[in-house]
C-alpha cells in the first residue's frame, strides 16, 4: 500500500468541506481560492477546482457574480447560497463527530 495515494484520498475527501468553508468567510475568486488552499498546505490545481466549483453551483451549493477587475476582464466571484449554508452546517457536523471518533481511537483503541 503506498502512503501518498491514501494521504491523496484523503486531501480530496476534504477539499469540498475547505472550499465551503473559505466561501462561508467571503465571495472569492477561484485563483484566490487556490491561493488560500496553498497558504493551508492543500495544493490544488485549476483542473481539479473548476470542476469542483461546477458541480456544487449544479447542486445550487453556491452561486457566483462578475465583479470588474481593474487588471483585466471581470471576474467570477464565487459564494455559498443558502442551500450552502445549510450544507455546510451539516458537513461541520460530520466533521467534529468524525473528529472525535479518530481521535478517540486513536487514544483509547476500541474501549
Amino acid at each position: 500500500m503506498n502512503v501518498d495515494n491514501v494521504k491523496s484520498q484523503m486531501r480530496k475527501g476534504m477539499l469540498e468541506y475547505c472550499i465551503m468553508l473559505l466561501l462561508h468567510r467571503e465571495p472569492s475568486y477561484a485563483s484566490d481560492i487556490i491561493q488560500k488552499l496553498k497558504q493551508a498546505r492543500l495544493i490544488v490545481v485549476e483542473g481539479t477546482l473548476y470542476p469542483l466549483l461546477t458541480r456544487l453551483k449544479n447542486d445550487d451549493l453556491l452561486g457566483y457574480e462578475w465583479i470588474e477587475s481593474t487588471q483585466g476582464p471581470p471576474r467570477k466571484y464565487y459564494r455559498l447560497t443558502p442551500k450552502g449554508e445549510g450544507f455546510l452546517q451539516e458537513l461541520e457536523t460530520a466533521w467534529r463527530e468524525l473528529n472525535e471518533t479518530v481521535e478517540h481511537i486513536r487514544r483509547n483503541g476500541t474501549e
